[in-house]
C-alpha cells in the first residue's frame, strides 16, 4: 500500500513540478534534475547549498518511508541551460513544535528568505517534525518577509483565523496535516506577506 501512495505522490509531484517549470521558465530547453535523500534533516540544508552552487534550484520535496532508505527527506532540484551557480541560498527549519516554527521563519523571512515548501517527517531522532524550506534570491533585489503560522486540530476554527490574518496581507503559501509533537493531529497552515520594514 506505501509503495502504491509513493507511486501516485512521485507522479502528482512530476507533474506540478512540470508545470511550474514550465511556467517559471517559458522555455521547453533540456533540464538535468538532482535528487537529494536523507533520512537526518540536520544534513538536508548542507546539500542543498551545495547543489545550488551548482545551479541547481530547489522544486520540491516529501518526507516519507521510502524502500531501501526508511523515513527520509526526498529533495527534487532542477537545472537548466542558463543556471547561474550561486544564485540561491537555502534555510531548512525544521521542528516538532509549532509554535517554535513560525519564530524560526519570521527570523529567516528578516534575512530575505521566502517559503519554498513544506512537510511533516518522522526523523530518527526528532520524532515528528514540520520541515519548511526557505530561499534567497542572492542575484534579486532584497525583500523581506512576514510569516503568519495557524496549527489547530480544529479544521471548523481555521477559516476564521485565515479571513484574520488575510486582512493583514498574508496569503496562503502552504498547508500540511499531521501528527505534531504537542498538538497532535494538526492541520499546518503558513501564510506570507512581503514586509513593509
Amino acid at each position: 500500500m506505501r509503495k502504491l501512495c509513493w507511486a501516485a505522490l512521485v507522479m502528482v509531484l512530476g507533474g506540478a513540478l512540470l508545470a511550474q517549470a514550465q511556467t517559471r521558465d517559458g522555455a521547453d530547453g533540456p533540464v538535468e534534475y538532482r535528487v537529494l535523500a536523507t533520512s537526518r534533516t540536520s544534513t538536508m540544508e548542507k546539500e542543498l547549498n551545495e547543489a545550488a552552487a551548482e545551479g541547481y534550484r530547489f522544486e520540491g520535496f516529501m518526507g516519507g518511508d521510502t524502500a531501501f532508505g526508511g523515513s527520509e527527506v526526498v529533495s527534487l532540484l532542477m537545472r537548466g541551460e542558463e543556471a547561474e551557480g550561486g544564485r540561491y541560498s537555502y534555510r531548512l527549519l525544521a521542528t516538532s513544535q509549532t509554535s517554535t516554527m513560525q519564530e524560526e521563519m519570521q527570523d529567516a523571512g528578516r534575512d530575505g528568505y521566502s517559503y519554498r515548501g513544506q512537510t511533516v517527517y518522522s526523523s530518527l531522532f526528532g520524532g515528528e517534525e514540520v520541515v519548511v524550506i526557505m530561499e534567497r534570491d542572492e542575484a534579486g533585489s532584497p525583500r523581506l518577509y512576514d510569516y503568519q503560522l495557524l496549527a489547530t486540530s480544529r479544521t471548523s476554527t481555521l477559516e476564521t483565523e485565515l479571513n484574520e490574518v488575510g486582512q493583514d496581507g498574508f496569503r496562503l503559501v502552504g498547508i500540511t496535516v499531521g501528527e505534531t509533537a504537542f498538538g497532535g493531529d494538526e492541520v499546518v497552515v503558513l501564510t506570507e506577506r512581503i514586509s513593509d520594514r
